[in-house]
């Protein structure tokens, strides 16, 4: 009995002596798996911090609210938020989703969730909001790849995104989302190859919902961390109305990485070869692509001016980008200025048609710019006359639907664009405009760019009905031919 409490006594100094050392071990290995939580980024698990304030400490830091009290100091702060978002500014998008679903009350007068949806899309497509900036291979410890302060906020953001995102899709019918999924189609067409290279993630397969990489964290949850991206087996917890939003296929990738192309980019061309050989299917698509991209156009002339109930029009910032749209724009004086006096007449801007700039008052001016979302400088530059001959277009005007068909066959104000041209061509054509017909006879008789097939018998039938219809030149050259015909059958 002493030997067995003597062995006892014995091992008590060593159970003492290894319990530091076990505690140590338990908090080592807590302290380890913390870090790993705190330093996982994309690649692994997130460490987010919760707080009573909905997750403000998460959320990355705004400058001051531009929103004043008065309707122009609001007006004031969404163009200059607009302005910024047009250039791909992801938090200037991110605060566009938040004002226009007004989670603040201040801004319930220009609640849209439309137009929301569009900011919010456009955020979760701005690589901005997902590249990394502080990851580096530490190594050792499963090579913990930790992350700055600034790549979690964004990972939170985003993830806040989208599932507002999804909510409001969710609530709206199909034209509706149609209209989120066109206005975002414009805006990346505006920021040249960036903008384009974005779309063809959108519906490329290889990538996450919003163009993100595959092993995104946040893309994975939208997802339902599945993936087959969207298959029959998809988590219960995907995100279904965001991540169906742009559906995947290998022509529209294509398409537009091939736009992307034709800006210029030297990058776009190496991610077009790249694109080709990521699938042994995907090289076939070229020559149908190639006539497919000739004949495309962006869904909108520019920003819809939809005249929102709140009364603050969703003002276009985009810009003429480059050499060749400043060249054009500066060609505006080639155009005489009755063909905008008629367009601000068609607008209701002026009573008669003004035939010089010097006609219009300065209301008058105004007038056009509130319209536009302009601000009040009471001088029309050539972007508004541009604007006013698109927006008199896509309102319905025949005369400035052939105006504007013009200018983009001669590259007058905007860039010579012979897809877009045939476009409002066969726009006024609808509407019985026979100068556009005859217009369309040419393109037909002669086939341009892929844009319109050669078609002899089309040429001759939409000429006659012009002819028909009074224009002069068509009227003239159908007498010539018929006179041809007549001679021919005397002999």
């Amino acid at each position: 009995m002493r030997d067995r409490d003597g062995f006892d006594d014995d091992r008590a100094p060593a159970r003492r002596r290894r319990a530091p050392i076990a505690v140590a071990a338990v908090i080592g290995a807590v302290a380890i798996a913390t870090l790993t939580l705190a330093s996982c980024g994309d690649r692994g698990l997130q460490f987010w911090r919760q707080d009573a304030g909905g997750g403000a400490a998460n959320a990355c830091p705004r400058p001051a609210a531009f929103t004043g009290a008065e309707f122009n100091a609001q007006e004031t702060s969404l163009r200059a938020l607009r302005r910024a978002a047009f250039r791909g500014d992801f938090f200037a998008q991110l605060e566009l989703g938040s004002r226009y679903a007004a989670l603040k009350a201040t801004d319930k007068n220009i609640e849209d969730p439309i137009e929301s949806s569009v900011w919010l899309a456009l955020a979760l497509a701005n690589d901005e909001g997902y590249a990394p900036i502080n990851r580096v291979d530490r190594g050792g410890f499963g090579a913990w790849r930790p992350l700055s302060r600034y790549d979690d906020c964004r990972a939170w953001e985003r993830h806040n995104v989208y599932q507002r995102l999804n909510r409001q899709l969710s609530q709206m019918t199909r034209t509706e989302q149609e209209a989120v999924r066109d206005r975002v189609i414009y805006v990346l067409s505006t920021q040249d190859a960036k903008g384009y290279r974005a779309l063809a993630r959108l519906h490329d397969s290889l990538y996450g919902p919003f163009g993100e990489p595959q092993d995104n964290r946040e893309g994975r949850e939208a997802w339902g961390n599945d993936r087959n991206n969207g298959g029959p087996d998809r988590d219960a917890r995907a995100l279904h109305a965001a991540t169906t939003l742009f559906q995947r296929n290998d022509v529209d990738a294509y398409l537009y990485n091939y736009l992307a192309v034709q800006t210029g980019d030297v990058g776009a061309y190496v991610l077009l070869k790249d694109f080709e050989r990521s699938s042994p299917s995907r090289g076939r698509y070229a020559a149908f692509v190639e006539a497919k991209a000739r004949q495309w156009v962006p869904p909108f002339e520019f920003y819809p001016n939809t005249a929102p109930a709140s009364g603050v029009p969703f003002s276009d910032e985009s810009r003429p980008r480059g050499d060749a749209y400043e060249y054009a724009l500066s060609r505006m004086s080639e155009l005489p200025f009755v063909h905008v006096g008629r367009a601000l007449r068609y607008l209701g801007v002026t009573e008669t048609v003004p035939t010089r700039p010097e006609a219009l008052s300065k209301r008058q001016i105004e007038t056009l710019e509130a319209m536009l979302g302009h601000p009040m400088e009471s001088r029309l530059s050539y972007l508004e006359r541009v604007r006013a001959v698109q927006l008199a277009a896509v309102n319905g005007s025949s005369e400035a639907q052939l105006v504007l068909a013009v200018m983009y066959a001669e590259g007058i104000g905007v860039p010579t664009d012979y897809a877009r041209a045939f476009h409002w061509f066969e726009e006024a054509a609808r509407q019985g405009s026979p100068e556009a017909k005859f217009a369309m006879s040419t393109y037909f008789a002669l086939g341009v760019s892929g844009v319109a097939d050669q078609d002899k018998a089309a040429a001759v039938a939409v000429r006659i009905d012009s002819a028909l219809a009074g224009f002069g030149p068509s009227a003239s050259r159908l007498q010539a031919v018929l006179a041809q015909v007549s001679r021919s059958q005397r002999r």
